[in-house]
């Protein structure tokens, strides 16, 4: 039968500056060895270094309470496996970690607060600058998380490591005290399910990422969530040695993103494929969707030289409203393979789109430089990384081997000489029910504009299915 342990009775004190490592480890240490039960964290602010989940242990901090991260780095233990990107060893730290641990979580309507200014880390008389993580969970299962605050890290504010099984449900992450704020982090972790969550991030809000070319990432969904980030709502890939497969994401909202709303990178050899996206309202977003196929080294277990070019095929984007209107004039859908590695099969449906435009000068949209290893000079691959403004005021697509655009509408908040969509190198290009601002030719294709229907005063529309297979 479950039981509770509250942590009090094990010496904690919940004034906010006693330091309870001890005091709480040793609750969940006992409340492991009943193979079911609940530590209780109630009462007070009851400030604590680095604690260990352990197998059948649900953590739960009572409303009106909270778990606040010491501030002193000697209070976080080393043993906490390690960040993936390369060059940063100095996020391996963390205040809650987990390993092969089973039947865990976190719950409650309180607060787990990171305390993770800048004033406070890195630490002045810190030689690694170190800045700790809020949760890191490596090879666990069974996981749950529910309804908790999360707040304030240092770095990101999870990790979760080749992890299966996995409900997030109803959590509010605020991460803005420090950069690198991601909010979740699935790496190679299969069977997650995020739902009914908020975030406010100083970097992605939700990673999907595969660190191990034997840890796929699979079988994810995310819904019904809210997203605001100083950098992207949902990043795909960057750390992408293994596969992906089987992502849904519906039913969410992203608003006040500085870079894109979803953005989808494949870097390094792995393949993606059957990934869906629907249902999405995003406001003040520049680039809703940012999505490209190259090669670079990002993983700190990569080799030395980067990997054959992946693949990426089957990817699904319907019914997405987007107003990015006061993003300027590099505000639009991009969508980027690579030469002699074309992206495969990716649909385009019902997308309702105002971007910022305002280039007044004759445009002949060209192709943008390929994100070739020389480019991106060993760095991620950003759109700044291009070096000059999108060839068209809607959609951009280079290097893709069939792609379908359907059913959608695009205009601009400034009068705009680009097209609404500009190609390059497309295989099989499929259009139909497409509607552009007035004034701008709706499609061109490798260089050149191809044949339209005048529309009247609603502007310029694509009639009937155009199809371009040289």
């Amino acid at each position: 039968m479950a039981y509770m342990l509250d942590i009090r009775t094990f010496g904690a004190v919940g004034d906010g500056k006693t330091v309870n490592t001890a005091a709480i480890q040793k609750a969940i240490d006992e409340c492991s060895k009943g193979r079911h039960g609940t530590v209780l964290v109630a009462g007070g602010d009851y400030v604590t270094g680095t604690i260990y989940l352990k197998d059948n242990v649900m953590l739960h901090v009572a409303s009106g309470s909270a778990l606040l991260g010491s501030t002193r780095i000697c209070d976080y233990s080393t043993d906490t496996h390690k960040n993936m990107y390369k060059s940063e060893p100095h996020l391996d730290r963390c205040l809650i970690f987990g390993r092969n641990a089973s039947a865990i979580g976190i719950e409650g309507n309180g607060v787990i607060d990171g305390r993770g200014f800048s004033e406070n880390f890195p630490n002045k008389e810190d030689p690694q600058q170190n800045r700790p993580m809020l949760i890191r969970l490596v090879d666990c299962s069974r996981i749950r998380f529910r309804d908790i605050t999360l707040r304030n890290p240092a770095a990101w504010t999870s990790a979760w490591l080749y992890c299966s099984d996995i409900v997030v449900d109803g959590i509010t992450i605020h991460s803005r005290a420090n950069y690198n704020g991601d909010g979740l982090d699935f790496d190679g972790c299969r069977n997650v399910r995020v739902t009914n969550c908020s975030f406010d991030t100083s970097d992605d809000s939700i990673c999907l990422q595969t660190s191990r070319t034997d840890r796929p990432c699979t079988d994810v969904t995310i819904s019904n969530c809210i997203f605001i980030s100083q950098w992207a709502g949902i990043r795909i890939g960057l750390l992408s040695r293994g596969d992906f497969s089987n992502v849904t994401v519906t039913n969410c909202v992203f608003k006040d993103i500085a870079d894109s709303g979803l953005k989808i990178q494949m870097c390094e050899g792995g393949m993606m494929k059957n990934m869906m996206f629907s249902n999405l309202v995003m406001t003040n977003v520049p680039r809703p969707l940012f999505v490209t196929l190259c090669q670079l080294r990002a993983c700190v277990d990569s080799p030395e030289q980067p990997a054959p070019t992946g693949s990426m095929q089957n990817l699904v984007f319907s019914n997405i409203a987007a107003d990015s209107g006061m993003c300027g004039k590099d505000s639009a859908i991009i969508i980027l393979g690579q030469a002699g590695h074309p992206i495969d099969t990716l649909t385009l449906s019902g997308i309702r789109l105002t971007t910022g435009g305002g280039v007044r000068e004759p445009v002949i949209p060209g192709k943008f430089p390929d994100l070739t290893q020389d480019l991106l000079k060993g760095w991620w691959p950003e759109y700044s990384c291009l070096g000059m403004t999108v060839p068209s005021h809607g959609i951009y697509a280079d290097h893709v081997s069939r792609l379908l655009i359907c059913n959608s509408m695009m205009e601009t908040a400034e009068a705009d000489s680009r097209p609404a969509i500009a190609c390059h190198d497309i295989g099989h290009l499929v259009t139909h029910g497409i509607a552009a601002t007035r004034g701008s030719s709706p499609i061109w294709l490798d260089g050149k504009p191809v044949c339209t229907e005048s529309a009247g005063q609603s502007g310029l529309r694509i009639g009937v299915p155009m199809v371009h297979a040289p």
